[in-house]
């Protein structure tokens, strides 16, 4: 459980500051990607048009288009039209670095049930050059809740996080603050935050690192905006006595003032941060998996199939960042290529590119380990994707392939009714036009016979309905499961009797919504490593 400081991460993401020129052995397109997605990241629900990444990126449209085009090949983002939107297979990036650093897996469950007892929003943020980013997030859904993102990146000065982590700041780590702040005094560049009406003083910060030293907890009394107060307490790596990571129980001020919280609240977080420690120290080693091998020989095959569209650099080196996960949060170049199918030459100048974008971190023993600075690629608008999110895509593409309408439900808490979440229209004059939202019997439909899995629906792995519910409605559904093999939803096709005999529906439409139903559930599985996903 490494802790990361302000030194591990040399590249100024931001902008803000003097970025060093690219080695010349960075892999130029893996940048291009890179910059592509850091843009998409900080975008509205991660969408931008072609010609918005061209002016945003500086790069030719014809490199754009190529660009998205490989990322879209890998399942990183999703094309339509002329737009281009985040998908959630990206999250397997961020998924590699929450996996190795191990900290969420092993503290979650402290922090969600800390703030369960508190009802208040409880936070897990590591450091991340001189900013703070969180890694898991454990929030109460109020009117006023708390809305960062597992992911985002504050300045360290405007939270509560910040002077426990610049308490292990060298004199080299301030120095790139001070020139941060001169470069960007209102936070213009932290999209996560306001920016700042009046910067404080660099001695405010000051200050309070050394109050926090002191004190050993930390306070952030409306620093980020008004109403908003935090306290905080370092949770230490038993190897080294750093903050592995900081845990935070997040208020605004008509429920806690920031002294209310220090005196009520944080002793019940110091409590918490106990146990964490301690399951830090006590905590076996991850179970050994076999080292994964050949990652990327897939690129080759999609390189002969689209040619100069499909950019095999930029595939090939972001595959490198998914070789890593809890069993192996430290590679060597050797591993790496091994794990990749690669040369040691191409995975050389992949880890040289990631080292320069602040993505890897190379270690005095010749290993590679990944920084914080990995969840800037998609990871915090995705970490609020929903089921329904998730699904819609997928229902799109299948109601265009056999033109009739689809739909996802899941189950109402009564277990009586089934609720739409989402659809997709066919193309027809006549087709089933179900709202989102609608409620109707599940033992009537074949979402809900699927969902209560009945006998018949279990046994087949389907069920069809035929004209049970409405006269002339003929439809098929298939279960969606979760990473513990749950079912937690149902998709169908529904169409109108005339055109498909039931035989024919089976024959016909069972293969591509069992086609779809799969793709579903991949996505969910990724989207669902480290957070809960809502599943309306």
């Amino acid at each position: 459980m490494p802790a990361h400081t302000a030194h591990d991460t040399p590249h100024d993401e931001s902008g803000t500051a003097p970025v060093a020129q690219a080695p010349a052995e960075a892999v130029t397109p893996l940048l291009r990607g890179i910059a592509v997605l850091r843009h998409l990241t900080e975008a509205d629900a991660g969408t931008l048009s072609l010609s918005g990444l061209e002016k945003a990126t500086g790069l030719a449209r014809s490199t754009v288009d190529r660009v998205t085009a490989t990322l879209a090949r890998m399942g990183y983002v999703r094309l339509d039209g002329r737009d281009v939107t985040l998908a959630p297979r990206l999250t397997e990036l961020g998924n590699a670095y929450l996996a190795a650093l191990r900290l969420p897996a092993l503290l979650s469950a402290h922090a969600d049930a800390l703030a369960d007892e508190l009802d208040e929003s409880v936070s897990l943020a590591v450091a991340d050059g001189d900013g703070i980013r969180f890694i898991h997030q454990a929030t109460r859904r109020r009117a006023m809740s708390l809305s960062f993102r597992i992911g985002d990146l504050l300045p360290a000065e405007r939270t509560a996080p910040g002077p426990l982590f610049a308490t292990r700041w060298t004199d080299a780590d301030w120095h790139h603050w001070r020139a941060r702040r001169r470069a960007d005094p209102r936070h213009h560049t932290f999209p996560a935050v306001p920016p700042a009406e009046v910067p404080a003083p660099d001695a405010d910060f000051e200050h309070r690192t050394a109050r926090a030293a002191a004190d050993g907890w930390s306070l952030d009394d409306q620093l980020i905006e008004p109403g908003l107060v935090a306290v905080s307490a370092p949770v230490r790596d038993p190897r080294t006595g750093a903050p592995a990571c900081v845990a935070s129980v997040v208020s605004h001020t008509s429920r806690h003032t920031a002294d209310d919280l220090r005196a009520t609240l944080l002793p019940r977080l110091r409590e918490a941060v106990r146990s964490m420690e301690h399951t830090l120290r006590t905590a076996p080693p991850p179970r050994p998996t076999p080292p994964p091998a050949d990652l990327a020989t897939w690129t080759g095959a999609s390189k002969q199939e689209l040619g100069r569209d499909f950019v095999e650099s930029l595939a090939r080196g972001l595959t490198v960042l998914t070789a890593f996960d809890e069993n192996r949060p430290a590679l060597t170049l050797s591993e790496v290529a091994r794990a990749t199918g690669l040369s040691r030459a191409t995975a050389r100048r992949a880890l040289i590119t990631h080292e320069h974008a602040g993505l890897v971190r190379r270690s005095p023993d010749h290993t590679f380990t990944l920084t914080p600075r990995v969840l800037s690629l998609g990871f915090p608008p995705l970490s609020r994707t929903s089921l329904p999110q998730i699904a819609q895509p997928h229902l799109t593409a299948l109601a265009a392939r056999v033109h009739e309408s689809a739909a996802l439900a899941v189950l109402s808490d009564s277990g009586e009714e089934i609720q739409y979440t989402a659809r997709a229209a066919a193309d027809r004059v006549l087709s089933a036009r179900i709202a989102v939202g609608t409620r109707l019997p599940a033992h009537a439909t074949a979402l809900g016979r699927v969902l209560l899995a009945l006998p018949e629906a279990h046994a087949a792995g389907y069920a069809l309905v035929d004209e049970e519910l409405e006269a002339g409605l003929r439809s098929l559904a298939v279960p969606v499961h979760d990473r513990a093999g749950h079912v937690v939803a149902a998709v169908d096709v529904a169409l109108h009797a005339a055109r498909r005999t039931a035989r024919a529906c089976v024959t016909d439409i069972l293969p591509p919504l069992r086609e779809t139903a799969a793709h579903i559930e991949t996505d969910l599985r990724v989207a669902s490593r480290f957070r809960p996903v809502p599943l309306t």
